[in-house]
């Protein structure tokens, strides 16, 4: 599946102070880490986030917050925030802060 360029850029417009951001295309989706961490990414024209279990389960209580599932298993630590949850930049971010929040808690890579 391909990633809507729009997104992507506001993504990039939101993450684009934040230190050692890195851009990553994979599965067809466009991924953002951080330190070298999976943080966010866009799939089509949702948002992915990464966090931990407890921020998944609180997010998964959200509307329009489902998990996040290519193959028919879930992922855990990641979810999948649709469109109408992040059309304003303000929700943007906020959905963007909790998945760079959950990388930078990471150890480091080696």
């Amino acid at each position: 599946m391909a990633y809507d360029a729009e997104l992507a850029e506001r993504l990039r417009a939101v993450l684009g102070r934040e230190p050692a951001l890195k851009e990553v295309k994979m599965f067809g989706a466009l991924c953002f880490t951080v330190a070298g961490h999976l943080a966010v990414g866009v799939t089509g024209e949702e948002l992915l986030v990464r966090m931990g279990p407890d921020g998944r389960a609180d997010a998964l209580s959200e509307p329009g917050v489902r998990e996040f599932d290519m193959t028919g298993r879930p992922m855990r630590n990641w979810v999948v925030v649709g469109p109408h949850r992040i059309a304003a930049d303000d929700e943007l971010a906020a959905w963007a802060d909790r998945g760079v929040a959950f990388a930078r808690s990471l150890p480091p890579k080696a």
